[in-house]
């Protein structure tokens, strides 16, 4: 299984990305090592999140999330907060 993420650093900004151990992504994002961008603005707190199948599936849900406006994002946030 594959999860599709989105994290918001400590800036307010939103990352997404997707991974197949999700503890140990987010703990490489909050030590400075799990991507260049959130090791510029961690830390970072998970606020959204889906599982998905197999990567290919993930990808493309990433990257249909990347295409997304920030309000999109926040609206998709707001119904899948958990």
């Amino acid at each position: 299984m594959w999860t599709v993420y989105i994290v918001r650093c400590a800036n307010g900004s939103l990352y997404t990305g997707i991974t197949n151990d999700l503890g140990a992504r987010l703990a490489a994002h909050n030590s400075g090592k799990g991507a260049k961008y959130t090791a510029a603005f961690g830390p970072v707190e998970l606020v959204w999140r889906r599982r998905k199948r197999g990567r290919s599936a993930a990808s493309k849900l990433e990257a249909a999330i990347k295409k997304l406006s920030r309000p999109e994002k926040e609206a998709l946030i707001a119904e899948r907060s958990y």
